[in-house]
């Protein structure tokens, strides 16, 4: 499930208040993203037709069809295999050449590959 930045970002708020009214929603997209509740509504039904988000009577109560870690999953998948030709390697040697990691978080990296190590 491919989902935009926009509709990411109004994911997130279902995710941390799950349940939520639309009217709810509406008002946290205004403080928090500067949104219209138009445009929250716009992206809202989109997710719904995506099938990440049912609303529900009564009260258009929302709630998330995905789970974060999910979309987090097939985001990154769709990152490597776009730019990295789906090489994982690839990805984490470009990742580990910009970044600056401390002993501590090196060891950590070093303890999860470990641990997934087939």
């Amino acid at each position: 499930m491919k989902l935009f930045d926009s509709e990411l970002k109004l994911m997130e708020l279902i995710w941390a208040d799950e349940g939520c009214s639309a009217k709810a929603l509406s008002l946290a997209a205004a403080e928090q993203i500067g949104w219209n509740k138009n445009t929250t509504y716009t992206v809202l039904k989109k997710l719904v037709e995506k099938g990440a988000v049912e609303r529900a009577e009564p009260g258009f109560h929302c709630r998330a069809l995905v789970s974060r870690d999910r979309v987090a999953q097939e985001e990154t998948e769709g990152l490597i295999d776009k730019l990295f030709r789906g090489s994982r390697q690839a990805f984490f040697a470009a990742f580990l050449e910009n970044e600056k990691l401390s002993g501590e978080e090196l060891e950590a990296l070093r303890t999860m590959i470990d641990r997934y190590e087939e």
